[in-house]
């Protein structure tokens, strides 16, 4: 055997280093490099025996050589695999269609915010054989939480609670699965690696034995995360440059909502969006979260206007809120919920050097209803529309809603996939909507719904306070 190597990782971007350094070069953190051993043959060989079975056993117990020969580009088939499908559309969607073969795909997100279950309550519709190797909890738990979510148990699921590496790779040659689910990647480890289970080498080396064993059996594979404090994956960042997929869980425990939001993608788009709703007996899809992000009447109430955004390929519309009062300490506060502090300072720069409303001496809160995080610009308008309404206490009229981009010197730029968010607005009942006027050119369709386009923010706020 040949004698394990110390490298030094940084534990934020992944770079690495020959020896130790007090800031990285790549990221500029101070104080994240992190000793790692690399083993001369980490977990390569259990992963390797795993996947010769399952492929022998694919091909009727006939073993083949190196089937990998170098082509040219011309000749490398351009269909797609068929992707596994998870009966269950908005995991399908921020997958990307499905769950690929061979892919190795990583679940993050809070404590408790549902991650376990969200994997459970999918697997149990799977008609496929998986292999549930859970770190944390007992088959006791694990059989609750099924039973509490689904009254029918297939019989293709197998539950193992087991934290050796070593020990996984020989139940999968027992058990030849078709999919292979870690709960969590945290508190596996291997013996080949000195140091405890969660540590950088741990994390690092069992998940790269997982990956090999995904990609030379064709056996996809789903890791479960935890988060740090900061909010990103706990763990080495070359864990997330392992996997092909990364998704982050996201939601406010004390909302009934959560969000599937894709970080990285190998085989799909990284800007769709899945919406849950909390139950008790599990998760449930939200379709259409329009109607349940907004509030059924907010009328005569100021503070509240409504936008037509767009998240990933779906356009849904939000309500925001916004709470404008004298400042009590003499410095105003400025605070955000699901939405960029910083374009809110600059939006409330722009309504007061452009509009001319005087906000120096007032607190600003604002709030996406619903406990959602929107990152679209098109929201700028009506995060103005709301502080405004809200200052000079005066509701928006119901049925108006509006989208567009707002830039430093007071203009309505124009958005992306305007009739989408037309037509969502129009079939949900309202029967006002401002846009850009650079818009307009581009509409080929007639609406019911009322067009207001508009060139400068005091146009729209013209149309709406009049």
């Amino acid at each position: 055997m040949g004698k394990d190597k110390i490298a030094y990782v940084c534990s934020s971007c992944g770079q690495e280093s020959a020896k130790w350094i007090g800031k990285c070069p790549n990221c500029g953190q101070w104080n994240t490099f992190k000793e790692i051993r690399i083993a001369a043959d980490t977990g390569s060989q259990a992963a390797r025996n795993a996947a010769t079975t399952l492929r022998n056993a694919a091909s009727g117990g006939a073993t083949s050589a190196l089937t990998n020969k170098p082509q040219r580009l011309r000749d490398v088939s351009s269909h797609d695999d068929p992707r596994i499908d998870m009966h269950d559309n908005e995991l399908n969607r921020v997958l990307g269609g499905g769950l690929v073969p061979g892919s190795i795909v990583l679940l993050g997100g809070e404590p408790g915010i549902g991650k376990s279950t969200l994997t459970l309550q999918t697997i149990l519709h799977l008609t496929q054989r998986v292999l549930y190797v859970s770190g944390e909890e007992s088959p006791h738990q694990i059989k609750m939480r099924a039973e509490r979510i689904s009254k029918d148990i297939a019989e293709n699921i197998i539950i193992l609670s087991e934290t050796s590496l070593e020990h996984i790779f020989e139940h999968i040659r027992d058990v030849q699965p078709e999919l292979v689910v870690v709960d969590s990647i945290q508190t596996i480890s291997t013996e080949d690696v000195d140091s405890s289970p969660g540590s950088v080498t741990q994390v690092r080396e069992c998940a790269s034995a997982l990956l090999r064993f995904a990609k030379t059996s064709g056996v996809p594979v789903i890791l479960i995360g935890h988060i740090n404090k900061e909010g990103s994956i706990a763990g080495p960042k070359i864990l997330e440059h392992i996997v092909d997929t990364v998704i982050q869980f996201e939601g406010d425990q004390h909302y009934m909502y959560r969000i599937l939001r894709s970080i990285k993608n190998r085989f799909g788009s990284t800007s769709e969006l899945g919406i849950y709703e909390m139950e008790q007996q599990g998760l449930r899809e939200v379709s259409n979260p329009s109607e349940l992000l907004l509030t059924e009447d907010h009328e005569g109430l100021s503070g509240v206007a409504i936008s037509s955004t767009i998240e990933g390929a779906r356009p849904f519309l939000v309500e925001t809120q916004a709470l404008v009062s004298s400042a009590a300490y003499g410095t105003p506060q400025r605070s955000a919920t699901g939405f960029d502090q910083r374009r809110l300072n600059m939006l409330l720069a722009v309504l007061e050097k452009r509009v001319g409303f005087k906000l120096m001496q007032k607190d600003v809160f604002l709030n996406i209803a619903g406990g959602l995080r929107v990152t679209d610009m098109a929201m700028d308008l009506s995060v103005i529309a709301a502080v405004l309404s809200s200052n000079v206490d005066t509701p928006i009229e119901q049925g108006w809603c509006m989208c567009g981009e707002v830039g430093l010197s007071g203009e309505v730029r124009p958005i992306s996939r305007i009739e989408q968010r037309i037509a969502e607005a129009e079939k949900l009942g309202f029967s006002h909507i401002i846009i850009p006027k650079y818009n307009l050119s581009g509409l080929t369709g007639k609406y019911k719904i009322q067009l207001h386009p508009v060139r400068k923010v005091e146009e729209a706020l013209r149309a709406l306070f009049g």
